[in-house]
């Protein structure tokens, strides 16, 4: 099995999907499940805590998907340290997706807070994944200090551009070792998971790209479908691109 292993944990799956922006929690439970996916994120600071009253986890099954609490709307390390703390006091997850946005209006994460917390949490027996910047020397800087896996942006969370930085994608394929490549945020349609897979990241994490579809259960199943092509595509690696034509036929050999 080509499993996603994350932190010695195995997932048959390597999309990975939030749960924001949909226009109902029934629909949020079908996209999910049309998806594949086996970890779904949520946002800690989102999620209704009184069991009395409706919640979006009342439409996730903690049997059968694996929960990643994450810091959405942080804006200091501090904050995301609370964040992530409240999440698991109250029975989410010790695993986190860290987020803590320097920038509002492309939503930037701040990487000097990002690593701080990230060291934090680490220490704190946290399973941290960070949301990051596409830096290969941020990348380093977060795996020394404990994170599980590195989760660059593809293009600015919510854009939908696609993959704007595929030679930054590329040299952290090559550099980065010993821990998952997650592309998060950017992604816009199948094709664009299907380049990211093959660019080498080792998942996708999206969100809007399928929740801001007009048919948002039927983009599930074709992100699903991108994600495995993209993964395959990779694995059997790409014919060599040549300036000229190779024809499909060779002629040697041929009797005149």
């Amino acid at each position: 099995m080509d499993s996603l292993v994350i932190a010695g944990r195995g997932f048959r799956s390597r999309l990975i999907v939030g749960t924001g922006k949909y226009k109902s929690g029934q629909e949020t439970a079908r996209a999910i499940e049309a998806s594949g996916a086996e970890m779904v994120t949520v946002a800690v600071r989102r999620i209704n805590l009184d069991r009395h009253k409706e919640s979006l986890l009342d439409f996730i099954d903690s049997d059968k998907y694996f929960l990643l609490p994450n810091t959405a709307g942080c804006y200091t390390a501090e904050e995301a340290i609370r964040t992530a703390r409240l999440g698991r006091e109250v029975g989410l997850s010790d695993w986190v997706k860290v987020e803590v946005i320097g920038d509002q209006a492309t939503l930037y994460p701040d990487v000097q807070a990002t690593i701080e917390a990230t060291r934090v949490l680490a220490r704190e027996g946290f399973t941290v994944l960070p949301y990051t910047s596409d830096d290969i020397v941020v990348a380093k800087r977060l795996i020394d200090a404990g994170a599980a896996a590195i989760m660059p942006l593809g293009a600015p969370i919510g854009s939908g551009m696609g993959i704007q930085n595929a030679a930054s994608i590329r040299i952290l394929r090559e550099m980065i070792t010993g821990v998952p490549l997650i592309i998060d945020a950017g992604v816009g349609t199948a094709s664009d998971a299907a380049v990211a897979m093959e660019l080498g990241a080792d998942a996708v994490l999206m969100n809007t790209g399928i929740a801001a579809a007009q048919d948002p259960v039927l983009m599930a199943e074709a992100m699903r479908h991108a994600v495995i092509a993209g993964r395959a595509a990779y694995l059997a690696g790409r014919m060599p691109r040549k300036l000229y034509a190779t024809a499909s036929s060779p002629l040697e050999g041929v009797v005149h």
